[in-house]
């Protein structure tokens, strides 16, 4: 790794650090969420450096779907008992159950927006008034437009064209009751720095990450995993694929790249030269071209 790499990990890393900070600082009930994907790892090992040797002082939380991919929800406890931290699990069956949200249907049925109603009611519940996350800006159009500290309104909803300057910065944590703040520490690191940087403080991650052997469905171009939450449509045929993830989401909307990659060097070396965006293989954003933005607006993460 060049001395250019090096220092500008480093850059990075000072940078979310302070943000990290500056949310405990001016936040009474500030959390992390958690996916179990690698950017939320990745800032959970960066609030683990912000406040060594004490524990990370905010709780970890997840919004389980009920649809997750096994390794995900394994490495997701691990952790947890590793780091000694508080997990607080926001279910989406429990949403449908007490009619909170509707399961949707069909063969391309998806629960990843059900989770918008999960996520408002766990973060109102226990009163969080700053939910920092992993989002980054080079991951999607609708990303781009986020501030490091990205206002919600007291419905939890965001407003793109009403954001705040961030100069020099300052960071402004100002609200009205009932309102809070998502905040993203890595909103300025590309996918490629973040394997960078996995590299080089030997993160652990999902094995789901690295080139393995799985049953996979082709639809409309996406690698899906088969699993019990895939409905096959006619013509549709299981076959085994050699592949990995460089996204992690629900497994009927995750999509895998084809991929021999199974160390970080060949994944980064993959990366390098590929021409596909991080998120080109997520079934959820092909739904619209405004997709994500229209998930955000309602409170998505």
């Amino acid at each position: 790794m060049s001395n250019y790499v090096i220092n500008h990990l480093k850059e990075l890393e000072s940078e979310a650090i302070f943000v990290i900070r500056e949310i405990a600082a001016q936040f009474e009930n500030p959390v992390l969420l958690f996916s179990g994907g690698k950017d939320s790892i990745l800032l959970t090992h960066l609030a683990k450096k912000a406040f060594y040797p004490a524990k990370i002082p905010f709780p970890l939380i997840h919004i389980d779907t009920g649809h997750n991919f096994p390794e995900t929800i394994a490495f997701r406890d691990a952790l947890v008992e590793k780091l000694g931290v508080k997990l607080i699990v926001g279910s989406v069956q429990e949403a449908i159950d007490t009619g909170r949200a509707k399961e949707e249907t069909g063969a391309d049925a998806s629960r990843n927006s059900l989770q918008i109603v999960s996520l408002l009611d766990t973060l109102e519940a226990h009163k969080v008034d700053a939910a920092m996350g992993g989002a980054r800006r080079d991951e999607e159009k609708a990303r781009a437009k986020e501030r490091f500290f990205s206002h919600r309104d007291e419905f939890g909803q965001w407003d793109p064209k009403n954001q705040r300057p961030e100069l020099w910065n300052l960071f402004n944590g100002r609200k009205n009751y009932g309102e809070h703040f998502r905040v993203f520490p890595i909103s300025n690191w590309t996918e490629m720095d973040v394997w960078e940087y996995i590299k080089q403080e030997n993160i652990d991650l999902p094995s789901l990450y690295f080139s393995h052997q799985r049953d996979c469905v082709v639809r409309d171009g996406v690698i899906l995993a088969n699993s019990e939450f895939i409905k096959l449509k006619e013509g549709e045929t299981v076959e085994n694929m050699t592949i990995r993830y460089r996204t992690c989401g629900d497994m009927p909307i995750t999509g895998a790249v084809e991929s021999e990659a199974d160390t970080l060097e060949k994944i980064i070396e993959e990366i390098a030269t590929t021409r596909t965006t991080e998120r080109g293989g997520r079934a959820d954003d092909k739904r619209a071209e405004t997709a994500m933005e229209d998930r955000k607006k309602q409170g998505y993460f």
